[in-house]
């Protein structure tokens, strides 16, 4: 006797201006699917113009799950994602409709697939001895150092990403142990799904980087600018919290604030963009085994409906 089958599950991912929502609601238009967001700057309520959320009209034909979760005041982590997506599957699949999780942070999509491994909890005192040495330093010292005592992740974080470089350095110095040892360590957790993995991958990375200049153009038209001056009116906001650390806020900021020129900061927000989408891609090839597809094909969304008819038997 041959095991039932488990409930199908679609995984779309891919870096930053990959066309990842365009295909998610073409899937939407022919099959059984309910979107769940993928997406570490989405969860964030009245950030729209500098996550690409989609608007309000978008959402009500696609709704997506996951969306507008928290004040931009909140942290979200990789593990309440976890509980929240199962969760969400877990609704979607009793509906007799599929989940099509959809986005970019690949941190959240490893968690889903793998479980967390037991990190140590933040240590604030920890974290503010590390920001003055950076500030005395500079994060590329500080990437340096953990070369020392963790090449496995240093290798996969850019010297720059200040957030990920303290997390990954508080954690050797509290655990003793490198954070990748831990990770590797983690529990097996796989989700009772049949999962269907698709990677959304540029053949050229120069498009990519043209697509990622225009849709930041595109954003600055759409006043991100503003935006980040109410959210600061709004809330009480610092750079240090993850919702300010976003690509784009971060750089917008410090143009308001004048710790660059606003000349410059187009280019360095596209740049942190395009860094963003390195790391994206690393990610996918290095993580996960999913089925490739380039990002920048004329029929990308024929070619996946057709995949994922197969998958579904439709």
């Amino acid at each position: 006797m041959t095991s039932p089958r488990l409930p199908p599950a679609i995984l779309l991912m891919g870096p930053t201006a990959s066309g990842k929502t365009a295909v998610a609601m073409a899937l939407a238009d022919r099959f059984p699917v309910e979107l769940i967001s993928v997406d570490s700057a989405q969860v964030f309520r009245d950030m729209d113009v500098g996550t690409a959320k989609p608007d309000r009209a978008t959402l009500a034909r696609y709704p997506h799950r996951l969306i507008d979760l928290i004040s931009p005041e909140e942290s979200y982590s990789a593990a309440r994602f976890r509980t929240e997506a199962l969760a969400a599957m877990g609704e979607i699949t009793a509906a007799g409709k599929v989940p099509l999780l959809v986005g970019g942070t690949m941190l959240y999509f490893r968690a889903l697939l793998h479980g967390l491994a037991e990190l140590p909890q933040a240590d604030a005192a920890l974290r503010a001895e590390l920001d003055a040495e950076a500030a005395r330093l500079g994060w590329p010292a500080m990437h340096a150092r953990l070369a020392e005592l963790d090449p496995v992740t240093a290798a996969r974080l850019h010297p720059g990403d200040s957030q990920r470089l303290q997390r990954a350095l508080e954690i050797c110095q509290l655990s003793g142990r490198p954070m990748s040892e831990l990770l590797a360590e983690s529990e097996k957790e796989v989700p009772p799904y049949e999962f269907l993995s698709l990677a959304l991958l540029p053949a050229e990375r120069a498009v990519l980087h043209t697509r990622i200049a225009r849709r930041f153009d595109e954003m600055l038209l759409a006043g991100l600018d503003d935006e980040v001056r109410r959210l600061r009116a709004q809330y009480r906001l610092s750079l240090n919290l993850p919702s300010m650390r976003c690509v784009g806020y971060r750089q917008v900021w410090e143009a308001q604030d004048g710790l660059m020129p606003r000349t410059e900061m187009r280019d360095r927000g596209v740049y942190a963009t395009r860094q963003l989408a390195k790391r994206q891609i690393t990610w996918l090839g290095n993580s996960f085994t999913a089925e490739q597809y380039d990002c920048l094909a004329a029929d990308l969304a024929a070619r996946i409906g057709e995949r994922v008819g197969r998958f579904l038997g439709a």
